[in-house]
């Protein structure tokens, strides 16, 4: 499933760039309640190993400072466009003013936030040596809030936690507090969402939605998370995962197989993830559940939330490290991939994703010129040989070496939107080679098609896709059909200059 471009159910509800934006003038109020974190990201150049020990030495450049945990959480939702309040404890000490002033720059109101002098605040640091995290320094993670003072911090944002549209409870480990439990009871927000290291304490609360991965959903049930078919495990396991949790529904992420969201039926709706090969990002869970619940609280439909907030993550997993995916971003993000056109490295990461869901990819590739009845007839075929076509598009001076100055007529951009638009193709990519060969090294689709004026022996492309275990099919041939034969008669009906 796309995750733009999607309509729920058939009701025309269009999840599009325009949606985020609509959200964001909403503005609903979230108040967050949970374990604010300090995270810290420092960057510098390893060029050596030290003397005193087999360790690389860092050259620190650069110390960047960002809200973590919870707080995290709610710099996500006010960059979404939410009125957000943080209810949470911290200590009276140099992260946690530090983190207090983030929160206030962020726009998020910490007048629930307590710094206690009797509690360190929780920061994480990575030590990041060219493009490898070598190290996490980690401090406060050893001592979890006292009850009084998170029962205090409720207490105190009592007021707050009545007015909001939404409460997220973001729990780290903390678990729940007695005042904090008694607020939610009495005063029930509109929508509850719990996003928990161990959902089963708060099942009291009996939560709207509970968000746990795939790890703190097997734990939850006594059980190891396996390493494949984990989406029919979950699956079998829906009405367990719902009792266990007191969820009217839950939303189990599964990093790059995307999210399901369940209720006692079974799987009622998932998305597909846009993994990353090798990235140093951080708290894409985190943007997941501030997005998930902006949407929620602003009334769209669970399903169309869902999506976008698995776009969300998609667009802060591709950052380095702790990031927010902001109303514009996320405007921009499914703007682009509506259009289905993506670059090669992008489309290859995708297709991992397509393939790990068990789905069979098909390419092609051509000028695609001037797009016509043999183009479409080939195209439509070429679908119906696997789950997904990918279409290659030649760039434009490749045309112009290929057919000669006067090609191509359309840009490579023209062309791509063109074959994007054609319901049986779902994504497009533009090469800049004579010949397709390094894109299929790159992608290494399960099919190959070409149309049928080749032969598989014609092709230098045949040997490399066997190589790696591909097939080569020759699609049916459709004469009287060419883009030169369309040009030539739109050329031969221009009036003389």
């Amino acid at each position: 499933m796309r995750s733009a471009g999607w309509e729920d159910g058939g009701r025309g509800r269009l999840l599009g760039p325009e949606l985020p934006l609509l959200l964001r003038d909403r503005a609903p109020r979230v108040t967050v309640v949970g374990d604010p974190i300090l995270d810290g990201w420092w960057r510098g150049r390893t060029e050596r190993m030290s003397r005193e020990a087999p360790a690389p030495v860092v050259e620190v450049f650069e110390r960047r400072h960002v809200p973590g945990g919870a707080a995290n959480t709610a710099v996500n939702l006010a960059a979404l466009g939410a009125q957000v309040s943080l209810v949470g404890v911290a200590g009276d000490d140099e992260a946690g003013h530090m983190l207090r002033s983030l929160l206030v720059a962020a726009g998020v109101d910490v007048t629930g936030l307590l710094l206690a002098p009797e509690v360190r605040t929780t920061t994480k640091v990575r030590i990041v040596g060219g493009e490898q995290i070598l190290l996490r320094v980690d401090e406060g993670t050893d001592v979890v809030a006292p009850e009084e003072l998170r029962d205090r911090a409720a207490l105190a944002s009592a007021a707050v936690l009545r007015r909001s549209d939404a409460v997220v409870v973001c729990d780290y480990g903390s678990g729940p507090s007695p005042a904090l439990v008694e607020a939610l009871l009495r005063d029930r927000p509109p929508l509850l969402v719990v996003d928990a290291h161990d959902p089963a304490p708060w099942a009291a609360v009996t939560p709207d939605l509970v968000t746990p991965n795939a790890g703190e959903t097997f734990r939850l049930l006594g059980r190891t998370a396996p390493t494949t078919a984990r989406v029919e495990a979950v699956r079998a396991a829906a009405g367990e995962i719902l009792d266990r949790t007191g969820a009217h529904q839950v939303v189990v992420t599964l990093d790059a197989e995307g999210a399901v969201l369940i209720d006692r039926t079974g799987i009622l709706h998932r998305t597909t993830a846009r993994p990353v090969l090798d990235k140093q990002a951080s708290g894409a869970g985190d943007t997941f559940v501030a997005a998930l619940t902006l949407a929620r609280a602003a009334g769209t439909e669970l399903s169309v939330a869902l999506e976008l907030a698995q776009a969300a993550a998609d667009v802060v997993v591709h950052r380095s490290g702790t990031s927010v995916c902001t109303a514009d971003d996320l405007a921009d993000h499914l703007g682009r991939t509506s259009e289905r056109v993506l670059p090669g490295a992008e489309l290859a990461l995708r297709l991992q994703a397509e393939r790990a869901a068990g789905r069979r990819v098909v390419l092609t590739n051509g000028c695609f010129d001037v797009l016509h009845r043999g183009h479409t007839t080939s195209l439509a075929q070429a679908a119906r040989l696997g789950d997904l076509l990918v279409v290659a598009v030649n760039s434009d001076d490749s045309v112009r070496r290929l057919k000669g100055p006067q090609r191509p007529i359309n840009t490579a951009a023209d062309r791509a939107s063109v074959l994007a638009a054609l319901s049986c193709v779902d994504y497009v990519t533009v090469f800049e080679t004579d010949t397709p060969i390094p894109l299929l090294e790159l992608i290494q689709p399960d099919v190959y098609a070409k149309g049928g004026d080749y032969t598989p022996e014609m092709m230098a492309e045949t040997p490399v896709v066997r190589a790696y275990g591909g097939e080569v099919r020759i699609l049916d041939f459709v004469p009287a059909h060419s883009t030169t034969d369309v040009v030539t008669r739109i050329r031969s009906l221009a009036p003389e200059a």
